[in-house]
This record gives structure tokens, C-alpha cells and sequence, in this order.
């Protein structure tokens, strides 16, 4: 299978499947514990990509440069900055990190 036809494969797979979204009745959406669910679900999953992100590298967890910037970040958004400065903060710290010669 070439990447074209992986591409294609999965881009009609999403159309299908978000298709299939409005076919779902309102009244099962709107149930309290599908809602909590699609809620948790969501939070999890991005949880899970910043964790794979920071600390993944092929089949090993490795600290370096990310961690810190992550953190930074972390804490800039818990004292409400403004999202630009969240992203320019971690980068910078990365790029001073690196800089220095910790985790390349």
C-alpha cells in the first residue's frame, strides 16, 4: 500500500465515521453519562499526546529538553498568560537548554 492510498483509505474512513456522527440520535448524546464520557475522553486523549510528545522517543521515554519547556509552560498557563508567551516561553526554555548542551 502506498502513502497516497493510506492517505486516501483514512481520509474516507473520517468521512465515514463523522457521517455516521449525525446519524447518532440527539437524545443518546444528551444522556449525562455519554456527555461525562466524550468529556473524560477528551481530556485523556490529549493528556495521553502531550505525554507520548514530551517523553517519547520511538520505543523509549527519554527526559530531555522537552520536560522542562512543558513545565514551563504548565505553569504559565496556570497564572493565565497569554497563549503567544506560553509557546514563545517553552521554546525559549528549550532552545537555552539545548543551548547549553542538556538533552540535545
Amino acid at each position: 500500500m502506498t502513502m497516497w492510498t493510506a492517505i486516501l483509505v483514512a481520509s474516507i474512513i473520517c468521512v465515514v465515521w463523522k457521517t455516521l456522527g449525525y446519524l447518532v440520535p440527539p437524545r443518546w448524546l444528551e444522556a449525562p453519562r455519554p456527555a461525562r464520557i466524550a468529556d473524560l475522553l477528551t481530556v485523556a486523549l490529549l493528556a495521553a499526546l502531550v505525554a507520548v510528545q514530551t517523553l517519547g522517543d520511538g520505543q523509549a521515554v527519554v527526559v530531555d529538553a522537552r520536560v522542562p519547556a512543558v513545565l514551563v509552560a504548565a505553569g504559565l498557563l496556570l497564572v493565565h498568560a497569554p497563549f503567544l508567551v506560553v509557546v514563545a516561553a517553552a521554546a525559549v526554555t528549550a532552545a537555552v537548554l539545548r543551548g547549553v548542551g542538556w538533552a540535545a
